[in-house]
């Protein structure tokens, strides 16, 4: 057989040398027996193969004499294929700190922890997919960029050109004066370009013309208007391109009708909002990609940029969602305990040091408790006002539970079962999520998890034209913003429902990892974006 991956350790004695070689495969690597007939064992015997180099091993599978392995390769030939510098190579045979490694992210795969991480993150990735596809719902891959927000809080990152040579910008030669004739020429272009926008909007509200022919319309008519205003003032246009100066209207606003997307545009909070748009059309359907927050948080649970599952199921209704979230979450974690039992008993010892695996076999094997968020208020305030829990963060009707309080429900008044709180105070949540007939709750669930807390959200969207307009106005959006959004209710409405889990904290909640830093290749965060 042929061994192909890098050195973990080397034991060098007389006539015979030892090498451990991983390949990213396993956990376990497996010890390769070089004695000094092997062909190239010169590059042991000089002490060119050291931790962290790369090498192709050739030799036959055998019982291994020791006690730490069943097997060894008895190797008949070594190849060096890359070198590594023993006093240099910071990988080195102990106990590293995973922040350490965040550092050298570009070297952390290669630890036990972290490639063990990325296993069961790749195993998490596949069951997502099977569960998904085996229940006909269609993949759907959602916008990075978009001008909404989803959530609403406005935390989300910029994508504009406005700046792009902004910096060190060289000066450009003053371009020669237009004549008379050209100036009033391009003047009269864009007057009349404008009268045919008007003419446009007034097709527009009689129907005779569509928003497209109309956007069409405007960005030829401030093409033309640029024109005319760099005809009549060569210099200064020279020297606003020069400089990059960010473009202002009149009352000092930036004036993103120059801007690439014509508009302001974000990197994406959230896909939801492009799936239901899929969901209207066929039904059930997923997204499972990169998603953006701007907020300036250096906890152990936020990133700048994380993954998100979001399923959208049309004809649907909150309790199909909760069902839907359920089985999902059983099927991942019935998955890596089949398929990432040793990466699981390495967390299990290491990282988490708890019963990890029996806590994700109780998961997939009972059923999740459901109670409203009404309930859930009065279990923990009951809590509170006995003394038998006392929390950080006091709660009444209509506050946010914070991680504590659903720890506490959970963990402590559901004895470490999956619970699904229900029917949240509408203040609290997003605009889309529908109302309930009692007008102060929406139909919007949470998961909670033990040792975790909240792992996913979702709710029965609102499908009502009249009630999602006064829902947008009431949190101050501006209705143009989400004219297609609300098209979806003008045409054929339906009742549908979804939910969002965030993939980093399933594989937390998977492994035992406490730092969601830990748990994706290269995590984004405040001050840094390394690698």
């Amino acid at each position: 057989m042929q061994l192909r991956g890098w050195v973990r350790t080397v034991r060098a004695q007389k006539d015979v040398s030892f090498v451990e070689v991983n390949d990213g495969s396993s956990l376990s690597g497996i010890q390769a027996v070089v004695t000094s007939d092997a062909e190239g064992a010169s590059v042991l015997a000089n002490g060119d193969i050291t931790t962290g180099a790369s090498v192709v091993i050739e030799g036959d599978v055998v019982e291994s004499p020791g006690g730490k392995q069943k097997v060894e390769v008895k190797a008949t030939s070594v190849r060096l294929v890359g070198s590594a510098d023993a006093s240099t190579f910071p990988l080195q045979k102990k106990r590293h700190t995973l922040e350490f490694l965040r550092g050298i992210a570009h070297l952390r795969p290669r630890t036990n922890t972290i490639g063990a991480v990325m296993r069961v993150r790749n195993q998490l990735a596949y069951a997502t997919h099977t569960f998904f596809q085996s229940h006909d719902f269609t993949y759907v891959n959602t916008p990075i960029v978009t001008a909404s927000d989803c959530e609403g809080a406005g935390e989300q990152f910029q994508v504009t050109t406005l700046l792009n040579g902004a910096d060190g910008a060289a000066a450009a030669p003053a371009p020669a004066p237009a004549s008379a004739a050209e100036v009033a020429a391009a003047a009269a272009a864009a007057a009349d370009q404008g009268a045919a926008v008007k003419a446009l909007k007034e097709k527009k509200k009689a129907g005779e013309a569509t928003k497209e022919e109309v956007d069409e319309a405007v960005k030829t008519l401030l093409e033309l208007k640029a024109t005319a205003e760099a005809l009549a003032s060569p210099v200064a246009a020279a020297g606003a391109q020069a400089s990059r100066e960010v473009p202002r209207n009149k009352d000092g606003s930036v004036d993103y009708a120059q801007d690439f997307f014509s508009k302001p545009s974000y990197l994406t909070v959230s896909g939801q909002l492009n799936a239901e748009i899929y969901a209207c059309a066929m039904r059930d359907v997923y997204t499972f990609g990169p998603t953006f927050r701007a907020e300036n948080s250096n906890t152990s649970r936020h990133l700048a940029e994380f993954w998100m599952v979001e399923p959208e199921l049309a004809f649907a209704d909150l309790q199909d969602d909760m069902d839907c979230a359920e089985a999902y979450l059983k099927h991942c974690v019935a998955h890596v305990l089949e398929h990432c039992d040793e990466d699981l008993a390495f967390f299990e010892k290491n990282i988490s040091k708890d019963n990890l695996r029996e806590r994700l076999r109780s998961v997939a094997a009972q059923d999740f408790a459901r109670i409203t968020y009404t309930e859930a208020v009065e279990h923990v305030v009951a809590a509170a006002e006995s003394g038998a829990k006392k929390f950080e963060f006091p709660v009444e009707w209509g506050a946010d539970l914070q991680s504590e309080h659903e720890r506490y429900l959970t963990e402590v008044v559901f004895e470490n079962r999956p619970v699904i709180v229900r029917d949240y105070p509408k203040g609290i949540k997003a605009f889309y999520m529908r109302e309930n007939d009692d007008g102060k709750t929406v139909a919007a669930m949470d998961m909670l998890v033990p040792g975790v807390g909240e792992l996913m959200g979702g709710s029965q969207r609102e499908e009502r034209l009249d009630v999602l307009e006064r829902r947008i106005e009431e949190v101050g959006l501006e209705k143009e913003t989400y004219w297609w959004y609300l098209d979806l209710r003008r045409y054929g409405s339906v009742p549908h429902a979804g939910f969002g889990l965030g993939f980093e904290r399933l594989v937390q909640y998977c492994t035992g990892v406490e730092n969601i830093r830990d748990v994706i290749p290269f995590p984004r965060f405040p001050g840094s974006a390394e690698f």
